[in-house]
């Protein structure tokens, strides 16, 4: 699988243009919610565009609605104007298969990703634009958009991948080749770890923001496991009764 990368200047992202309840076609579904790094702010995409949230002081921040349709991706930089977009299969201008970086300040497209199947997940770090198809991830240059790594994964289309964002560490951890197995790519130490972590399929995972510890949770739920990301060696485990309650303390580690 091979992909094209091109820049342009794209087209302006119109006005918001005020929601009405008396038709269905102006209800707004969700599609998706993200975090960005510091967990300060969140994105919405919906059937209509997508919007960021702040946190605390808990308010929407910006909006921005089309007529050519929703995004199912909505990736955000800490609290930069620049976002990575993806559009929902009902989108006649951003088709799902195409990574738009969105300058919001500019209000342009700044560069794009084209692939030839459906992009599953988009990360970003400062130096780094990261898109994942099911098979297959892409690490790219922020600034030139030059392809940098490539990566075969498992079968993955939830997307899962996430990444550190310390500015001493360039860690990324994804899918391996087999079940139940995490890699670890320390990108800065050029050094490949693959991890053992489960032997049913994986529910989820993530680093913390050094990206030094990995904890993972399988689809029975019963398991979290935290590991070293530089030996391998299982840090410590705890029972989980529910995959939502492995999210939450996943979640958890990640923010503390």
């Amino acid at each position: 699988m091979t992909s094209a990368v091109s820049t342009s200047m794209g087209q302006p992202i119109p006005a918001v243009q005020p929601e009405t309840d008396s038709d269905d076609n102006n209800k707004t579904e969700l599609h998706s919610i993200s975090w960005n790094q510091d967990y300060g702010c969140f994105a919405v995409g919906t059937n209509h565009g997508f919007r960021i949230y702040n946190c605390e002081p808990f308010k929407e921040t910006f909006r921005r609605d089309l007529k050519s349709g929703g995004f199912k991706i909505v990736e955000m930089l800490f609290r930069c104007n620049v976002l990575a977009l993806v559009g929902s299969a009902a989108n006649a201008q951003y088709p799902p298969n195409k990574v738009i970086i969105w300058d919001d300040h500019q209000n342009r497209c700044i560069g794009e990703f084209s692939f030839r199947s459906e992009v599953r997940a988009v990360k970003l770090r400062r130096d780094w634009v990261v898109v994942v198809l099911e098979h297959k991830i892409y690490v790219y240059n922020f600034m030139d958009l030059k392809l940098l790594h490539q990566i075969e994964t498992l079968s993955n289309p939830r997307g899962l991948c996430c990444l550190s964002h310390h500015l001493n560490t360039s860690v990324l951890a994804c899918h391996g080749l087999r079940r139940g197995q995490v890699r670890v790519e320390h990108f800065g130490l050029n050094m490949t770890k693959l991890i053992r972590a489960h032997d049913s399929k994986i529910a989820c995972f993530t680093l913390t923001f050094d990206g030094l510890l990995l904890a993972t949770a399988s689809v029975r739920g019963t398991l979290i496991r935290i590991f070293n990301t530089m030996d391998c060696m299982l840090y410590l485990f705890g029972l989980c009764f529910h995959v939502s309650a492995c999210f939450h303390l996943i979640t958890q580690l990640k923010t503390s």
